[in-house]
């Protein structure tokens, strides 16, 4: 947290739950970020000209942000990710031509950290400096691309909204390509930039615009869906609940070679939070406390492949949804619905921690 952060100052609503994960993710890989932005709440606080709330370091380095539609946000990023790689690979191919009339420990050192974030930019500056010593159209060659020598990160960002619902097919398709790009959901659980209508990612019970008696379907398990394909990083996370497990799981993501999906919850003021805004964080511990929310992570490349981070629920599950209007204003307008509901929503959280508990044994 002493890390400099590359947001700041952002039009997002007081206490907004998206803002702190995108802080945090400018906090690791700012200034070596490809960020493909799905238009949402994330772009009406992230690119309200001219008050651009991402910003860059002491070396003029920061996020390369970008915005796109709900429909095509996740293509949009997978079409950086397939350009960088050929034009880094194509840097690749003129060192190593290089090597062969003029071997130096900064040229093996590059080789050697081309695929490793956290130590290649070092390499990469250190190349830099030694080719700058050099008078020939080789290395010159290679200078006049020096942007595509450091190794970067791609990482999508975006609401349930579009990766729940308009986006899904094309994250979807994404995922399935294996390629190496990182996604970050920022689940508000209702289409919060519209007005909060109701998503795929609404649970069972909550009042939202489409849903004013209560949404009778369940949450979509989007974390469970991508899981199945085996090949697929997955970790569901709550900043204010566990912040080291959301920091692992970010790390974990980006060093995964394929597809990674990281789901945070992320509290809304549509969701009229009776403690206040200025309370989201514990909104988000209560939420895992009562089982509304679980942390875990599923890496197919560490033993055993599935880890659940949250405990036991030890809240009870209506005692959590009392502290939401969204919820709460149910018992008011439709009694009936809202005891059937939230029984509904009770035993389904039940059921999916047992589920996840069950998971993390095999």
């Amino acid at each position: 947290q002493f890390r400099q952060p590359l947001l700041e100052f952002s039009a997002a609503c007081a206490g907004c739950g998206e803002t702190p994960y995108a802080k945090l993710l400018t906090q690791l890989y700012g200034d070596r970020v490809y960020w493909a932005n799905a238009t949402g709440c994330s772009q009406a606080w992230g690119s309200a000209m001219p008050g651009i709330p991402y910003t860059v370091n002491r070396c003029g380095h920061g996020p390369a942000w970008s915005n796109s539609l709900f429909e095509n946000n996740a293509e949009f990023s997978l079409g950086m990710v397939l350009s960088v790689q050929q034009q880094r690979e194509a840097q690749r191919q003129r060192i190593l031509a290089y090597r062969e009339d003029c071997d130096a420990p900064a040229i093996d050192r590059w080789l050697e950290t081309y695929d490793d974030i956290d130590r290649n930019a070092d390499a990469s500056r250190a190349l830099i400096a030694f080719l700058e010593g050099q008078d020939d159209d080789q290395a010159k060659t290679i200078l006049k691309y020096r942007d595509q020598l450091a190794k970067k990160t791609f990482w999508m960002y975006g609401g349930d909204g579009w990766a729940y619902d308009i986006g899904f097919g094309g994250l979807d398709h994404v995922v399935a390509s294996g390629e190496n790009v990182n996604v970050l959901v920022v689940d508000t659980e209702v289409y919060s930039n519209t007005g909060g209508q109701s998503s795929k990612a609404t649970p069972v019970g909550a009042v939202a615009q489409f849903a004013a008696a209560g949404k009778k379907r369940p949450k979509k398990d989007l974390g469970g869906m991508l899981m199945t394909y085996g090949n697929v990083y997955v970790a569901s996370v709550a900043m204010g609940a566990d912040n080291a497990q959301l920091v692992k799981a970010l790390r974990e993501a980006e060093a995964f070679n394929g597809p990674s999906v990281v789901i945070a919850y992320a509290p809304c003021q549509s969701h009229g939070l009776k403690c206040g805004m200025a309370k989201v964080q514990d909104e988000m511990k209560r939420a895992v406390e009562s089982g509304y929310w679980n942390l875990y992570r599923y890496n197919p490349e560490a033993t055993p492949r599935f880890t659940l981070d949250s405990k036991a629920p030890t809240l009870p599950y209506e005692q959590f949804l009392d502290g939401e209007v969204r919820y709460a204003s149910l018992r008011r307008t439709f009694p009936e619905n809202a005891e059937t509901l939230f029984a509904e929503g009770a035993r389904l959280a039940k059921e999916r921690y047992e589920r996840l508990e069950e998971q993390g044994k095999r």
